[in-house]
C-alpha cells in the first residue's frame, strides 16, 4: 500500500475515528493492514457523503439488460421533482416517481437491481464499482425517504440518513477455492440498510470502492435468524443469503459475550426490518387511496358537465344527483358503508360526490334568454405569471370573433341525452463455474492469446488492430473480483496447464489497473461519437427556441385562441381567463360542436380565415416543429454533464497508467502520446458542446417566461404540445377547405 497515501487518509481523519480504528488493532478485530484500509475507507466516505447530500440532481453513464443485451442509457435521479429518469441519446424513455422504487438488490461485480412496486426490476450495471456505490447510495436516500413519508413520521424525528446506528467487525462466509472461507468485514446497520465493508483480503486485490456490499432492508422482503453454530446468524434477501459471524477477539473471547453480541446483531436488524415492511404496506395502500382520488375527480368532472345541461333546462341538479345511479367507477374508501338507498341521509365521505346547488343559484348573472354554450376547460396560467409574459399586454377584446357562428356550433342543445362511455470438459476451473462458463463462451470467437492481450490494450483503435468496441465491453464485465484475484494470485503452477478461462484469467491479473486501461480505451471511443451525436440536437433545440420566442404570428393565433374560449366561457357561466397554458392547444380538437365532425380546433380556423387570413401560415415561422420532438433540454443536459465526468475519467486514468519515462517501452510511449492529443481535442470539442448546451438552457428558460409556463417544465412536453398543434391545425384548415368546396 502506498504509505504517502496512507498517511494523508490518516491526516484527514478526525481523533475520535482515528482512535476508534486503533482500539480495534489492539483489540486484535483487523490487523495493521486492514486498519489502513479502513483509513482510506472513511476519508472516502466523508468526501462523498458530502458530495451526495448536498447536490440535488445526478447523471450516472449505466448499461440496462433489454433484448438480451446491454444498452447504454444514463440514470437520472432528481431530487428536485423526486423522479427517476431513464435517458437515451437525449431522450427520456422512462420516468419514476421516487414513491415506486422498492428496493435497491445489489448483485455481482457492477450490477445492481431497482425493485418498483407495480411493475418489472430493472437490471442495470455501472460503469465503474465507485459509481455503482454511488447510485446505491443515492436509492438508499430515495427509500428512506419513502419509509419517512409512508409512516406519516416528521424526517426531523428520524435518524439522519448517514448516520449508522450499530457497527461492528463480522466474518462474513464466502465460497473460496476448493473450500469455504470466513473473510472479515466493518458491517454498519444504517436506517433501511446493512454495509459491509471487506477488510480481511490481501492489500494488492483490494482497493476503496470494490470491497463494499450494501444489503438494502426495506422492500418487505427481508428475514433474519439466529443459526445452530454459536455466534452466527443469516440475513436472506430475495436474491442472496448472507451467512454471518461474530469473531473471537481480546474483548469478546468467552461464549456469553459472543451469543451477547450475536443477540445484539439479530435484534436490531429485525428491528429495522419490520420498519420498512411496515413503509412497504403503507406503501400499496396509498396507492389504493390515489387511485380512489382518481375515481372521484372522473366521476366529478362527469357529474358537472351533466349538471349544466340541467341548469339549462331549469331541472333541479340537486334531484338528478339523488335519482341517477352511482357510476361503476366510484367505489368507497375502507371503512365507509355504502348507503342502502338514494334517499338515506349520509354524512359524505371523499368519493362521494356532494349534492349539487339547486337550478336556482347561479354563479354568473346571465340572461334568461342568452344562450349557453359548452365550456372550453382550457389550464389557466397564474395571475404571478402573467405580467412578465406576453399575456401581460395581451388584449383578447381587439380580435374581432363571429360570435353568431360560435354559439351556433358549441350552444348547449335543446335535447339532453345521457349516453354511456364510446368504445469443459473435466478439466478443473479455478474460476466460478457459471462465470467460467460464459467467458468460455466469449473467448470462442476472441481471437487473441492471453500473452497478446496486455500489447493490444495499448492500441486505441480498432483499425489500427486494437480491440473492438464489443471485446471491450465484454472484458470488462467479466473483470475479476478481489476474491477470485486472490486465487490467481496465489497460482505457483505452470499457465499452460490451466484451463484457456484460467489462462486469460491469470494474464489480465497481471496487467495493472486493467479496469482503469478497458475504460479508458471505450470512453476515449465513444465520447467522439457522443458529441456527434448530441451537437444537432442541441442546435435543433436553440433554433426552435428562438423561432418560438420571435414568432408573432404564433402569439396572434394564441390571441384568438383566447378570446374565443373566453367567449365560450362567459357564456357559459364561467370567469374570464387572463392566459392559458399551452397543454390546452391539444384541448382544441376534443370539443366537439353541434356537427360531430367540427370542434374548436375548425371554429378557430374559421376564425382566423375570416378576419386575418394570413395567420393560417404561422407555422412557416415555426419550422423546427414540423415533427414532434424526440429529445428534451433535460435529458440533453444529463448527456453532455455525463459527457464532462467521462473524460474527466479518461484524464485521471492517464495519470493512472502513465509509465515513469525510463521504464516506457517505444509503445507505452507512443500510446500516451496519442493519448494525450486526443484528450487536448475533445476537452475543446466538449467545451464548446458545453456552451451550446448553456444556450440552450438560458433561450429555453426566457421562452418559459414569455408564456407563463413553470420553469420545470421540459422542452419534450412543450415543443410537443406545439408540434401536435400545428400538425392538426393544419388538417383541420385542409377540411375546412373542403367543407366550404362542398357547400359553396
Amino acid at each position: 500500500m502506498d504509505n504517502t497515501r496512507t498517511q494523508d487518509a490518516f491526516s484527514q481523519l478526525s481523533q475520535e475515528k482515528i482512535l476508534k480504528i486503533m482500539n480495534m488493532v489492539k483489540n486484535k478485530e483487523v490487523s495493521i493492514e486492514g486498519a489502513l484500509h479502513l483509513a482510506q475507507k472513511e476519508v472516502y466516505s466523508d468526501k462523498d457523503s458530502q458530495d451526495l447530500l448536498t447536490g440535488s440532481l445526478f447523471n450516472y453513464s449505466i448499461y440496462k439488460y433489454k433484448h438480451y443485451r446491454w444498452q447504454k442509457r444514463i440514470l437520472q435521479i432528481d431530487f428536485n421533482t423526486k423522479t427517476i429518469f431513464n435517458i437515451e441519446k437525449g431522450i427520456i424513455k422512462k420516468q419514476f416517481p421516487f414513491s415506486q422504487v422498492k428496493s435497491c438488490e445489489d448483485s455481482e461485480r457492477r450490477r445492481f437491481s431497482i425493485v418498483f412496486h407495480g411493475r418489472q426490476d430493472y437490471e442495470l450495471e455501472a460503469v465503474s464499482l465507485d459509481d455503482k456505490r454511488k447510485i446505491m447510495y443515492l436509492l438508499s436516500r430515495v427509500m428512506q425517504s419513502n419509509s419517512c413519508r409512508r409512516l406519516e413520521e416528521p424526517c426531523l424525528g428520524r435518524a439522519a440518513e448517514c448516520d449508522v446506528v450499530h457497527e461492528g467487525v463480522l466474518d462474513l462466509q464466502q465460497d473460496s477455492f476448493m473450500s469455504t472461507e470466513w473473510v472479515k468485514y466493518l458491517v454498519q446497520l444504517r436506517e433501511g440498510e446493512l454495509t459491509l465493508y471487506c477488510i480481511g483480503l490481501g492489500a494488492e486485490s483490494r482497493n476503496a470502492c470494490s470491497t463494499m456490499n450494501t444489503i438494502h432492508l426495506s422492500g418487505g422482503n427481508m428475514s433474519i435468524s439466529k443459526e445452530n453454530e454459536s455466534g452466527t446468524f443469516s440475513v436472506q434477501t430475495k436474491e442472496h443469503k448472507y451467512l454471518f459471524r461474530i469473531p473471537f477477539t481480546v474483548q469478546n473471547y468467552r461464549t456469553e459475550d459472543v451469543s451477547k453480541l450475536q443477540n445484539e446483531w439479530v435484534s436490531l436488524i429485525e428491528r429495522y426490518c419490520q420498519l420498512c415492511k411496515g413503509g412497504s404496506l403503507s406503501q400499496e395502500e396509498s396507492q389504493e387511496d390515489t387511485s380512489s382520488e382518481a375515481d372521484y375527480e372522473n366521476v366529478t368532472v362527469a357529474l358537472d358537465e351533466q349538471q349544466e345541461e340541467a341548469l339549462h333546462f331549469n331541472t333541479s341538479a340537486a334531484t338528478i344527483g339523488l335519482n341517477k345511479p352511482s357510476s361503476p367507477q366510484t367505489k368507497p374508501v375502507k371503512g365507509d358503508i355504502a348507503p342502502a338507498s338514494a334517499s338515506t341521509p349520509v354524512s359524505i365521505s371523499r368519493t362521494e360526490v356532494p349534492p349539487a346547488p339547486p337550478a336556482f343559484f347561479q354563479p354568473c348573472s346571465l340572461s334568461p334568454l342568452a344562450k349557453r354554450t359548452k365550456a372550453f376547460h382550457w389550464d389557466v396560467v397564474p395571475c404571478d405569471k402573467i405580467q412578465k409574459s406576453i399575456w401581460g399586454s395581451c388584449d383578447s377584446g381587439k380580435k374581432k370573433i363571429d360570435a353568431s357562428r360560435l354559439c351556433e356550433q358549441f350552444q348547449i342543445q335543446d335535447v339532453a341525452v345521457f349516453s354511456g362511455n364510446e368504445p469443459s470438459g473435466n478439466q478443473h476451473i479455478m474460476l466460478d463455474r457459471k462465470v467460467a462458463h460464459n467467458f468460455s463462451i466469449f473467448l470462442k470467437s476472441f481471437r487473441i492469446k492471453p500473452s497478446e492481450l496486455k500489447e493490444k490494450l495499448y492500441i486505441i483503435h480498432e483499425e489500427s488492430g486494437g480491440l473492438t468496441d464489443e471485446q471491450i465491453t465484454t472484458l470488462r464485465r467479466y473483470m475479476l473480483t478481489p476474491k477470485d484475484a486472490e486465487k490467481y494470485q496465489l497460482f505457483r503452477g505452470c499457465p499452460s496447464e490451466l484451463h484457456i478461462v484460467d489462462q486469460f484469467m491469470l494474464e489480465m491479473c497481471k496487467i495493472p489497473h486493467l479496469g482503469q486501461r478497458l475504460d479508458l480505451l471505450l470512453a476515449i471511443r465513444e465520447l467522439p461519437v457522443s458529441m456527434g451525436d448530441l451537437e444537432p440536437l442541441i442546435n435543433q433545440k436553440i433554433q426552435a427556441s428562438k423561432q418560438l420566442h420571435s414568432s408573432q404570428k404564433f402569439v396572434a393565433v394564441l390571441e384568438y385562441i383566447l378570446a374565443i374560449g373566453n367567449h365560450l366561457n362567459e357564456n357559459a357561466g364561467k370567469e374570464k381567463a387572463k392566459g392559458f397554458r399551452l397543454s390546452s392547444l391539444t384541448k382544441l380538437s376534443l370539443l366537439r360542436g353541434k356537427e360531430r365532425t367540427f370542434t374548436l380546433l375548425h371554429a378557430l380556423v374559421e376564425q382566423i380565415s375570416l378576419h386575418e387570413p394570413d395567420l393560417v401560415k404561422f407555422s412557416q415561422e415555426l419550422t423546427e416543429f414540423e415533427a414532434v420532438p424526440d429529445a428534451s433540454m433535460k435529458g440533453l443536459s444529463a448527456e453532455v454533464d455525463v459527457l464532462k465526468k467521462e473524460l474527466e475519467n479518461v484524464t485521471q486514468c492517464r495519470r493512472l497508467i502513465k509509465p515513469r519515462t525510463a521504464k516506457a517501452t517505444p509503445q507505452e510511449s507512443q500510446f500516451c502520446r496519442e493519448l494525450k492529443d486526443l484528450i487536448q481535442k475533445y476537452e475543446g470539442d466538449l467545451s464548446q458542446l458545453s456552451k451550446r448546451c448553456e444556450e440552450m438552457k438560458k433561450l429555453y428558460s426566457s421562452v418559459l417566461v414569455k408564456f407563463g409556463e413553470p420553469q420545470d417544465l421540459d422542452s419534450q412536453e412543450l415543443f410537443g404540445w406545439i408540434s401536435v398543434f400545428i400538425s392538426e391545425f393544419r388538417k383541420a384548415c385542409a377540411e375546412v377547405m373542403q367543407y366550404r368546396q362542398r357547400y359553396s
